[in-house]
């Protein structure tokens, strides 16, 4: 059997009519009924759903600097787990990513490490200070190609600063993914303001302060005549202003993250960090108005967040504890439970939010592509019937910090095709995609 061939065989072909895929040398090179191909493995999957291998538009993987919570090596693995073939990585390392040296090194990690192709995020300001822009164009022109720009964890506050990055991307057809959290009215805070916060004595963080950065941002996009993404929404505030936005025509996607559809404020009654989060949980009306935005397309994709940290930083006081949760192996889970469970969306539209649009978005071209003929084979497999207990010391991710441990969801990843190559395979680690040799000529 040649090692590059593969036919999976009875695959509901993104949740619709069952079909064979025969994958060959990384691209689909047939699609139908009763197929075969005598070097082929066979891999039966009836009673599974094939889809295109996601795209996560937010993934931290630490890596360089902050390898005690997570390394581009571990990220990438939970990636391939939970389904991803690609993911952009965030610039909050340390160095942070602000120049063509760092994002191409964590380029090169990504490949060498080879489960997901890793698309570096380049920052906006030069360490992430909100001072002066960084160098976008070099970003951009580098191996790593960058084509997406974000200060995430930190907003790009300055009105000026945000026109001049907006401005300046639209050279190499970039977005600047903003995190929209006005500084001033959120000091000290620790959770959502509202009636729990109240209750708890916790500073509260309104959801006015999203929500302003966000219409000033659009009004800028709009100004400009660029690419705006918004991080994470979490309020209804914020999709009633994106739907406006784009009523209007103006150049805005969004995306919102698992937990976000999930979990509400309620959650921090048990002052359990874990659910310590950025931007942090919210009310179920704004849980509601989330699935809403997602289902109608006001939101366009999921974007997990995954934000690995280590014990230490979560397992103490509510105040002291860092923000944010792990996602990437729960992600397809939480939005099968959340989104198609409830019949607001269909396995076509799961791959158009996880996979097909935020490909666009990163400008990845060989990703988020129609499971056809002579297209890549970024393919999964998932079981829609299984049913599993996170179990956080289980996963790949160094991060321990879940907010589903315990919790029973739907739904498993079978297996994981990167470039046509099994990186998953009956829900386990296969072995990575090996990039060929560059010949130095």
């Amino acid at each position: 059997m040649a090692e590059n061939t593969y036919l999976i065989r009875g695959a509901a072909i993104l949740g619709g009519e069952a079909e064979d895929l025969l994958i060959r040398d990384g691209v689909i090179e047939a699609r139908g009924k009763d197929l075969s191909a005598d070097d082929a493995t066979v891999i039966d999957a009836q009673g599974l759903v094939a889809l295109p291998g996601m795209v996560d538009v937010h993934t931290h993987l630490r890596e360089p600097g902050r390898e005690d919570a997570e390394t581009v090596e571990t990220g990438t693995r939970a990636a391939a787990l939970g389904g991803f073939t690609a993911v952009h990585a965030m610039a909050n390392s340390n160095p942070v990513a602000d120049t063509a040296g760092v994002v191409e090194q964590v380029h090169s990690l990504g490949r060498a490490s080879g489960w997901v192709d890793v698309r570096p995020v380049g920052a906006v300001t030069v360490g992430l200070a909100g001072e002066q822009l960084a160098e976008l164009g070099a970003m951009a022109d580098s191996r790593a190609q960058v084509r997406m720009f974000s200060d995430d964890g930190i907003c790009v506050h300055d009105p000026v600063l945000m026109r001049r990055a907006l401005e300046y991307v639209k050279a190499f057809d970039g977005v600047v993914a903003q995190h929209a959290q006005e500084p001033r009215l959120t000091a000290g805070a620790q959770m959502n303001e509202g009636t729990v916060s109240a209750v708890l004595g916790l500073t509260g963080w309104p959801a006015v302060a999203e929500e302003s950065i966000i219409a000033r941002d659009v009004l800028l996009a709009q100004h400009v005549g660029s690419r705006l993404h918004v991080c994470h929404v979490s309020t209804a505030g914020s999709v009633e202003i994106v739907r406006w936005a784009k009523a209007r025509g103006i150049n805005v996607t969004a995306e919102v993250t698992p937990h976000h559809l999930l979990l509400t404020d309620e959650l921090v009654r048990s002052y359990d960090p874990v659910y310590k989060v950025n931007p942090p949980l919210r009310t179920d009306a704004d849980v509601q108005a989330l699935r809403e935005g997602l289902a109608d397309g006001t939101i366009d994709v999921v974007g997990t967040d995954h934000a690995p940290h280590p014990s230490e930083h979560k397992e103490c006081e509510w105040a002291q504890a860092a923000m944010g949760m792990t996602g990437l192996e729960t992600a397809l889970s939480v939005v099968q439970e959340t989104m198609i469970e409830t019949g607001l969306m269909t396995w076509a539209d799961f791959a158009r939010v996880t996979s097909f649009t935020p490909a666009v978005i990163g400008r990845v071209a060989d990703q988020g592509r129609p499971l056809e003929v002579g297209e890549p084979a970024n393919v999964i497999l998932v079981d829609p019937a299984a049913r599993w207990t996170v179990d956080p010391h289980k996963m790949a991710t160094m991060g321990r910090n879940s907010p589903f441990k315990g919790k029973e969801l739907p739904g498993s990843v079978v297996a994981t095709f990167f470039k046509g190559h099994p990186t998953v395979l009956d829900g386990q680690l296969n072995t990575p995609y090996r990039y060929p040799a560059v010949s130095s000529n």
